[in-house]
C-alpha cells in the first residue's frame, strides 16, 4: 500500500501580522504500531477547516487526536466497530467546544475518516469533502450512499452514518477537498487509467494541469492498494511562491559517522599429541553346534516383521505426505475461493451501479459452486481449516440471498385445502373475486369465493389451461371444447384449429387469444371480434423469425413472453423475436415450469416447483423478489390478483397466499 498527500498551495499557519489563515487543510495518517494495532488496521484522516479563527488553528489537530486515541484504545474491537467509537469521541469533543461558546467552525468543517485492514474499508465524512474509489479504469463516487442528518447545536453529532465495503489490490482511494473539485474533473478519468499506478505520471499529469492547479488551495489524499509494500510522501504543490522540496532532512539534521569495529581473531596454539600405534583387533568365535532349526525360523520371522513395519511404516508415511500435498491443494483453492469473495463484497457497497452488482453476483454464484466442492471433499482435513471454509460458504450465502432478494417463508399462509373426495386440483386461476380450480384429467371447475367456501361448477369437459382477460375466463380443453365464464355464466363455444398444429398453451390479452404450439415453436392468435366470437386463426411468428422450439410456458401482456426450455425467456413482439433473458439469479434455475405477466404491471412471475419457490423479475430480467419455502413442496400451477400484489399457490391439495 502507498500514501501520497499532495498539498496545493498550503496558506502559512501564521499570516506576516500575526493572523491564522481564512483556510487550514491537513491528512493525517496513522498506521499500527503493534500487533494489537494491528488488529483493527490503519486510520486515515483528512479536513479542511474555512474562515478560522485564532482560537481554532489547531482545531484539526486535536479532533484527529480524539478520534486516534479511542480508535487505537481496545485493539479488541473490529476496525467498523473502533471507528464508530473514535467518530464517538470526536463528536463528543466537537460538542464540548460548542458548549464552551465556540460556534464558529460550524458549517466551515469538511472532515472524512477511513480505516483500512486486509481490503476492508470504513469510512464516513461530513461537509463537502469527497471519496472515490478508481478501479479498472472507472471512477466511482462511493460516499453517495452516506445520508447525513440535520446538524443540531445540542446534542451535536457531526459524524454519522459509517460505509463498509471491500476492496481489491490495485483500487485506488482519493480524498478530494471541494476546491479541487472542478479542476479534478477531468483529471480523475486520467488517474483511473494509470494501470498498473505509477506516481511519476501522476506528476506529469498536475504539471500538464499546472497553470489550474496553481490557483487553486486544496488537499488531495491519495491511497494506492498496490503490492505489500508500504510508503507514505507528503508533498508540497506551490503557485506562484518560492517552491520548496520537502525533505526530511530539514527537520532533522543528524550527522552520522561510520563505525567500523574490526577484530583481530586470536591465534591459538596446542600441543600435538601422537597417539602411539597399536596392532588392529581381531575377535573370534567359535560355535560349539549350529543353531537348531527352531531358532532359525524364529529369525526369519523376526525378518519379515521388521520388513513389515518398516513396509506399514512407509505407507503410513506416504499416507502423510499425500496428506499435506492434498491439504495444500485445498487451502490455495480456499485463498482463490476468499479473494474473489472479497471482489465481489467490494462492488456490494456500490449499490446504485447496476453493472458492478452483476459482476459481484456472477462471481459469488462462481464461489458457491466452488465452495460447495471444496466441501465435498475436505473430510479429512483439520477441524480448523473445515471451519474456515464453513465461515466462507455462509458469508456466500449471506452475500446472495440478499443481492437476489430471497425471502424464505418458513409457515405461509394457508387459505384453502381441497377435500380429495370433491375433487383433486392440477391448475389455478384467478380474477378480482373468486379462485378456480380445474384438472386435464377430470371435468368441473371447482370455484372459491371471498368467504374460502368451495362450489362446484359444471364443466362438460376436461379443462388443460385458462386465461383471463378483461373480467374475462377463458377454459380451453385440448379435445376441442372452449368455455367463457362472463359475468358469472358459461359460455361455450368451438374453435376452429390449424391443420398440423398442436396447442400445448394458451394465454389471452385484450380478449385476443395465443396458443403455443411447443413442438414448432410457433404462436397462434385469434384476433378478437365482439360477443364472443373471433376470427380464423392466423400464424403469428413470422417465417423468419427463430421460433420457440420447445418451449415450456406462454403469457401474453402486451409482448409474448415464452419460456425456453433452457430457462431463459425469449420477448416477441409483432410477430418478430426482440430479446432472450438469460437470468443471473441465485439458485440458478434448474427447471422453471410456468411464466406468468401481468397486463399493466412490469413484473413477470416464474414458478420453479424443484427448488419450492416463485421468482419475480422485471422486464429487464432484473430481479424484483424471489419466495421459497419448505411447504412448498409439491408446486403445481400458481396465479396472480390482477393488481399483481398476491400470488396464489397451488401445493398439492392445498393453497397458499404470498403478499408481495
Amino acid at each position: 500500500m502507498q500514501i501520497f498527500e499532495f498539498y496545493f498551495n498550503p496558506p502559512l499557519r501564521r499570516g506576516s501580522a500575526g493572523h491564522s489563515p481564512d483556510l487550514i487543510f491537513n491528512a493525517f495518517c496513522f498506521e499500527p504500531q503493534n500487533i494489537y494495532e494491528k488488529r483493527v488496521g490503519g486510520l486515515y484522516l483528512a479536513g479542511v477547516l474555512r474562515n478560522t479563527l485564532p482560537q481554532n488553528i489547531h482545531l484539526l489537530d486535536h479532533l484527529t487526536q480524539a478520534i486516534k486515541q479511542q480508535y487505537y484504545k481496545n485493539s479488541l474491537k473490529n476496525p467498523a466497530k473502533a471507528l464508530q467509537e473514535g467518530l464517538k469521541l470526536g463528536n463528543a469533543f466537537l460538542e464540548n467546544i460548542s458548549k464552551k461558546g465556540d460556534v464558529s467552525w460550524l458549517g466551515h468543517l469538511d472532515f472524512a475518516a477511513l480505516s483500512l485492514k486486509n481490503f476492508e474499508l470504513n469510512f464516513t465524512k461530513t461537509g463537502e469533502i469527497k471519496i472515490f474509489l478508481l478501479r479498472g479504469g472507472q471512477v466511482i463516487d462511493i460516499d453517495k450512499r452516506l445520508k447525513f442528518e440535520e446538524l443540531e447545536p445540542y446534542p451535536l453529532k457531526i459524524f454519522g452514518n459509517i460505509i463498509s465495503g471491500k476492496l481489491t489490490q490495485d483500487d485506488i482511494v482519493l480524498i478530494l477537498t471541494e476546491e479541487l473539485l472542478s479542476p479534478f474533473q477531468k483529471l480523475l478519468p486520467e488517474i483511473a487509467q494509470l494501470a498498473p499506478f505509477d506516481e511519476k505520471k501522476l506528476k506529469e499529469i498536475f504539471e500538464r494541469k499546472e497553470e489550474i492547479l496553481s490557483k487553486i488551495s486544496g488537499l488531495c489524499l491519495l491511497i494506492y492498494l498496490g503490492k505489500d509494500i508500504r510508503t507514505r510522501k507528503k508533498e508540497m504543490i506551490l503557485g506562484n511562491r518560492p517552491r520548496k522540496e520537502f525533505a526530511f532532512k530539514n527537520i532533522f539534521n543528524p550527522t552520522l559517522k561510520k563505525l567500523t569495529l574490526r577484530f583481530k581473531k586470536p591465534i591459538l596454539k596446542l600441543p600435538v599429541f601422537k597417539m602411539p600405534h597399536l596392532p588392529p583387533l581381531r575377535f573370534k568365535f567359535k560355535t560349539k553346534n549350529p543353531p537348531s532349526l527352531k531358532l532359525r525360523r524364529a529369525r526369519k520371522n523376526t525378518i519379515l516383521i521388521l520388513i513389515l513395519i518398516c513396509i506399514l511404516g512407509l505407507g503410513f508415511l506416504f499416507s502423510k505426505i499425500e496428506g499435506r500435498t492434498k491439504l495444500k491443494l485445498y487451502q490455495t483453492a480456499f485463498s482463490q475461493i476468499q479473494q474473489k469473495t472479497n471482489e465481489a463484497e467490494s462492488y456490494l457497497v456500490l449499490k446504485d451501479n447496476p453493472l458492478l452488482l452483476e459482476r459481484a453476483n456472477s462471481l459469488l454464484k462462481e464461489n458457491q459452486d466452488d465452495i460447495l466442492s471444496l466441501i465435498k471433499v475436505y473430510s479429512q482435513t483439520p477441524q480448523d481449516f473445515q471451519n474456515q471454509v464453513m465461515e466462507l460458504e455462509n458469508k456466500i450465502s449471506d452475500n446472495l440471498f440478499k443481492l437476489n432478494k430471497l425471502a424464505v417463508i418458513p409457515n405461509p399462509e394457508l387459505i384453502f385445502e381441497a377435500n380429495p373426495r370433491e375433487f383433486v386440483p392440477q391448475k389455478i386461476i384467478s380474477d378480482n373475486n373468486s379462485l378456480y380450480l380445474f384438472s386435464p384429467y377430470a371435468p368441473n371447475i371447482f370455484k372459491i369465493n371471498g368467504d374460502k367456501k368451495g362450489t362446484i361448477l359444471p364443466a362438460t369437459k376436461e379443462i388443460d389451461s385458462a386465461a383471463v382477460s378483461d373480467n374475462v375466463l377463458f377454459f380451453f380443453s385440448k379435445s376441442g371444447g372452449f368455455t367463457v365464464l362472463k359475468d358469472g355464466q358459461f359460455h361455450e363455444t368451438t374453435l376452429p384449429t390449424l391443420p398440423d398444429y398442436a396447442y400445448d398453451d394458451f394465454s389471452s390479452y385484450q380478449s385476443n387469444l395465443y396458443f403455443l404450439d411447443e413442438n414448432k415453436g410457433q404462436i397462434i392468435k385469434y384476433p378478437y371480434l365482439v360477443n364472443s366470437n373471433w376470427s380464423p386463426p392466423q400464424i403469428w411468428l413470422l417465417s423468419s423469425t427463430p421460433k420457440a422450439i420447445g418451449a415450456k410456458s406462454m403469457t401474453v401482456a402486451g409482448s409474448a413472453w415464452v419460456l425456453n426450455k433452457d430457462n431463459s425467456v425469449a420477448r416477441y413482439y409483432a410477430g418478430q423475436l426482440q430479446e432472450i433473458l438469460k437470468l443471473n439469479v441465485f439458485p440458478s434455475p434448474k427447471d422453471f415450469s410456468k411464466i406468468l405477466a401481468v397486463p399493466g404491471l412490469a413484473y413477470i412471475y416464474l414458478l420453479e416447483p424443484q427448488q419450492k419457490r416463485v421468482v419475480i423479475i422485471d422486464r429487464t430480467g432484473g430481479i424484483i423478489r424471489q419466495f421459497q419455502s419448505d411447504k412448498f413442496n409439491n408446486l403445481l400451477d400458481f396465479s396472480v390478483s390482477e393488481d399483481g400484489k398476491i400470488i396464489y399457490l397451488l401445493n398439492g391439495l392445498k393453497i397458499y397466499k404470498i403478499l408481495f
